[in-house]
């Protein structure tokens, strides 16, 4: 540990143990609870912006982030619970954020978006704001010009294509790149101006540090910050850049839904209860600059035919441009949008343990979870505050937890750490099916 929070703490903080009496453990808890906030502030922050407000949501995290302060709370048991209520919070976060978005920008719909170029003008806009994609593609409209200006989507605002009030622009047009990640190279590629609305967005180089701008709570050091969403200075300045020629790209399929998804539910229940579909996996979550993220391309490949892959976040471009194919018409492979967007899953879960007559926990289903940072961490509480177990997390553990937190949490909730997918696939498929003849693991 290291808490020099207080002005007791020894020089260079308090490591081992604390003046005041904090233990490691305590410390951890303390720690994960704050960076629980962190991810539920996140999504309130973007529904806040839209109009949408929660003053329970508010309240909770007043009372979370005062009880991390000096000598106020040294209930390790309370604090465990409080993280269980972070995820009850984030919970409503995410469902305050869906209605905020559904209701600003229309129900979402599946959409292919191109990943090619148009001819004109460029602005890419990355990170999670919505809400600046639609005001940067409604002035572009205003000063007349979408013939002249293409807008492509990076990252995390990939989903925004799959609603029907932000693709009704003419100026957007596709995605470019992949996740947060490889943006310096991506970026450095990108002969246009650059957006960055939000977290994943990093110190750029030297070959587009004079195009890129932040806006909203995105900042960079050096980067020009565009208040209250005006971007004529930015549209200006791709009228400055080189114009891009029309090329051909591949299509990447996002825009699933629960209000898309449930009216499907009746027959993928027949399917399942058929042995047409033997087991759902939702491997989902943040990309990493890690060899370990490895796992989750090849789990991907070696989950059976006979299995559906659901998705969210920026993980997903380590393996959403595969032809996944169908189940007699059932999508196989389902991106559900952002890391908010997982609350779609949550639903779609309940609503099918409902129809099948079982517990969340008795479902022929797997969750294999990759994260970054704080909004995937709060993700992870929620599915713990459902009570939801055996969840599969990597690519290591949180620094944050001591092994005695760790191991609290697997003893609770069979937490899981990857291992290998060869190793971990016949495990997740024993709930409730086995490994069927075309599973590459049976080879």
């Amino acid at each position: 540990m290291k808490c020099d929070q207080c002005s007791m703490s020894l020089a260079g903080g308090c490591t081992v143990a604390g003046v005041c009496g904090k233990d490691p453990d305590l410390h951890s808890l303390q720690e994960a609870l704050i960076y629980g906030i962190k991810g539920v502030a996140a999504y309130y922050y973007h529904a806040y912006e839209l109009g949408y407000k929660d003053e329970e949501i508010g309240f909770f995290l007043s009372k979370a982030l005062y009880s991390t302060l000096t000598n106020v709370n040294f209930n390790k048991g309370r604090f465990l619970e409080m993280i269980l209520e972070t995820g009850k919070m984030h919970l409503r976060a995410m469902e305050l954020l869906d209605k905020a978005y559904v209701e600003t920008f229309g129900a979402p719909t599946p959409v292919e978006v191109p990943t090619g170029t148009e001819e004109g003008h460029g602005i890419l806009v990355t990170g999670h704001s919505y809400k600046a994609l639609y005001e940067l593609l409604k002035q572009i409209k205003e000063m007349g010009l979408e013939d002249e200006v293409k807008v492509y989507t990076h990252s995390e605002t990939l989903p925004a294509h799959s609603y029907p009030k932000i693709r009704a622009f003419r100026a957007l047009y596709g995605n470019w790149g992949g996740s947060w990640v490889y943006q310096k190279q991506e970026f450095g590629k990108f002969p246009g101006v650059i957006i960055g609305t939000t977290n994943c967005v990093l110190q750029p180089l030297k070959q587009y540090a004079d195009r890129i701008y932040t806006t909203g709570i995105a900042g960079l050091e050096g980067v020009p910050h565009i208040d209250d969403y005006n971007f004529e200075p930015v549209i200006k300045h791709a009228l400055k850049t080189p114009r891009m020629k029309r090329t051909e790209g591949g299509k990447i399929v996002t825009g699933f839904h629960h209000t898309n998804v449930l009216p499907l539910l009746d027959k993928v229940v027949d399917l399942i209860n058929e042995g047409k579909i033997r087991h759902i996996f939702v491997i989902g979550g943040c990309d990493v600059p890690s060899p370990k993220m490895g796992y989750y391309e090849r789990l991907t490949q070696l989950v059976p035919r006979d299995s559906i892959i659901l998705t969210a976040a920026c993980g997903k471009f380590r393996y959403n441009r595969r032809d996944y194919g169908t189940i007699e018409g059932i999508p196989r492979f389902m991106d559900f949008g952002q890391c908010n967007n997982v609350y779609s899953i949550i639903v779609i879960a309940a609503e099918l343990a409902k129809r099948l007559g079982k517990d969340l926990n008795q479902l022929p289903v797997s969750i294999v979870l990759s994260w970054m940072e704080q909004k995937a961490v709060a993700i992870l509480y929620t599915l713990l505050y459902l009570g939801i177990k055996g969840i599969y997390i990597g690519p290591k553990a949180p620094e944050f937890l001591t092994p005695s937190v760790f191991e609290e949490l697997r003893r609770r909730f069979d937490l899981q750490l990857i291992s290998t997918p060869e190793e971990d696939l016949p495990k997740m498929l024993a709930k409730g099916s086995e490994l069927s003849s075309d599973s590459p693991l049976t080879a």
